[in-house]
């Protein structure tokens, strides 16, 4: 399988394709999901920044999240080897780890966003999986679908982007999309929300060379908390988030 980049972007430097995939600007919907922050906020177990910066702390330590990050590599390797078998299962099996219906109807929307962007912008999209020929209509990809972590990997496999940038980009997107939800529903104020990137960058750093050489399987999820928080979003009164 070819997966050579559009003429334009074929001479761009990989951090600024990257830059392009990270940007807030990306049409995946990602602003419109809270990941179960909604209801912690709700709740009252989020109102400062301080609250705010160990929740994201634990998540990026202990959570789904990095079970997620750490199956970019071999996703990437499998998709480079077009063993797309191997990638269905870790889809399946990500997909499978997100308790809550609104979490995984989430993963679902964004990654056939990213995959169905991808293909429009002129890469060939992923296989499906049994068959040997690419999916090339955005009808059939939204058919087969590659949940978000999966989707990440096809992007950074057809972007040509490095295992430990992908893993650390795919954290630095969740980080500032927690932040972006926060701001919005008023624990914290913007700069606070940038102040919070800038302290969690070292953690952040840290886990992505961590998890870019890290079998997810041996890994597990503590982020009960955080399961709980996103199967109680469907039951809140009133609700700014699909999740």
């Amino acid at each position: 399988m070819r997966t050579e980049p559009p003429a334009q972007a074929g001479a761009a430097p990989t951090r600024l394709l990257l830059f392009q995939l990270i940007s807030p600007a990306l049409p995946v919907g990602a602003f419109s999901y809270s990941e179960g922050l909604e209801v912690l906020v709700q709740q009252g177990r989020i109102n400062s920044a301080e609250a705010l910066h160990g929740w994201l702390a634990a998540e990026l330590q202990r959570g789904t999240l990095g079970v997620e990050a750490a199956a970019l590599a071999p996703l990437l390797q499998a998709m480079a080897a077009e063993q797309w078998s191997t990638v269905h299962d870790l889809d399946g099996w990500l997909l499978a780890l997100r308790e809550a219906p609104e979490v995984r109807a989430q993963q679902r929307q964004m990654g056939r966003s990213l995959t169905q962007l991808l293909g429009e912008l002129g890469w060939r999209l992923p296989a499906v999986a049994g068959q040997g020929a690419a999916i090339t209509s955005a009808a059939s990809a939204s058919a087969q679908g590659l949940a978000w972590p999966a989707a990440w990997a096809w992007a950074g496999h057809c972007l040509g982007v490095p295992s430990t940038d992908l893993v650390e980009a795919y954290l630095y997107a969740w980080v500032a999309s927690q932040i972006s939800a926060a701001v919005r529903l008023v624990p914290i104020g913007p700069t606070q929300g940038q102040g919070l990137q800038l302290r969690l960058a070292p953690l952040l750093a840290q886990r992505a060379a961590e998890l870019a050489h890290t079998d997810p399987h041996t890994m597990w999820s503590g982020g009960v908390g955080a399961g709980l928080a996103q199967l109680g979003h469907a039951e809140l009164y009133s609700r700014l988030f699909r999740s």
